[in-house]
């Protein structure tokens, strides 16, 4: 089973619902075969959209990673991970002290380590994003990462 990470900017409201489908459609899809597994971060953006559309057109396994619990996060993120409830195959909770940048990195490896790509999608105007960060840590660990700005 290849398990891949989503990983993208919470800057999304430039483009349209149908466009993520798409780009997704386009750079996720070839990678969403019946044995595939993603771990996706659980957060509002980028996360939220590919969690329900992996969930709506693919039967890969879903793995949900949050740095604190579920329910500390932003409603739209909450929203997205109940309307796939069904198809979340594991939600982990890190239970994080305090939900800082420290607490997203630790969340971001935990998902890293456990895969074996990422595909990043970064929003062009966040060079020192989270996104960025994740990125580079999978490249810091040998591990191949497909990036697709949006």
């Amino acid at each position: 089973m290849r398990t891949v990470t989503i990983t993208g900017s919470r800057n999304t409201g430039h483009r349209t619902p149908e466009e993520y489908a798409r780009i997704f459609e386009a750079y996720v899809g070839p990678f969403a075969n019946d044995d595939a597994h993603f771990c996706i971060g659980g957060a509002v953006g980028i996360d939220s959209l590919a969690l329900v559309w992996l969930a709506e057109n693919t039967a890969a396994d879903l793995t949900v990673v949050v740095p604190g619990t579920v329910g500390q996060q932003p409603p739209e993120a909450r929203q997205a991970i109940a309307r796939t409830r069904d198809r979340i195959k594991e939600i982990v909770e890190l239970r994080a002290a305090e939900l800082e940048s420290a607490a997203y990195h630790a969340r971001n490896r935990w998902m890293v380590d456990r895969s074996s790509m990422t595909i990043g999608f970064p929003h062009r105007d966040e060079s020192g994003s989270g996104t960025w960060q994740t990125i580079n840590y999978t490249s810091d660990q040998g591990k191949p990462r497909l990036i697709v700005p949006v």
